[in-house]
């Protein structure tokens, strides 16, 4: 099985690095509390559309090649499930 390429993410993924540095760094000058919560929030959402754009990819590359097989959809299905419930 070929996996999809996620490089297209890594812009984003960089940018939550530098997010996180910037969160550690106001926590370390003692910055105001609703100020750190407020980039944890934004943290937060950029990971989840990281997170949903690569979840679209399996499931259009992934998961569609297993439909030939029925044994190997519901492994994947259950993977998935697994994935998700974490």
């Amino acid at each position: 099985m070929n996996h999809p390429s996620h490089k297209d993410q890594l812009k984003s993924i960089n940018r939550i690095e530098g997010q996180v540095r910037g969160v550690a760094k106001m926590i370390d000058e003692q910055k105001y509390c609703i100020d750190i919560l407020n980039q944890i929030k934004a943290i937060r959402s950029a990971i989840s559309t990281v997170e949903g754009n690569i979840l679209k990819k399996h499931l259009k590359a992934c998961v569609k090649e297993t439909l030939s097989s029925e044994k190997n959809f519901d492994d994947k299905m259950e993977e998935l499930l697994k994935t998700l419930k974490r």
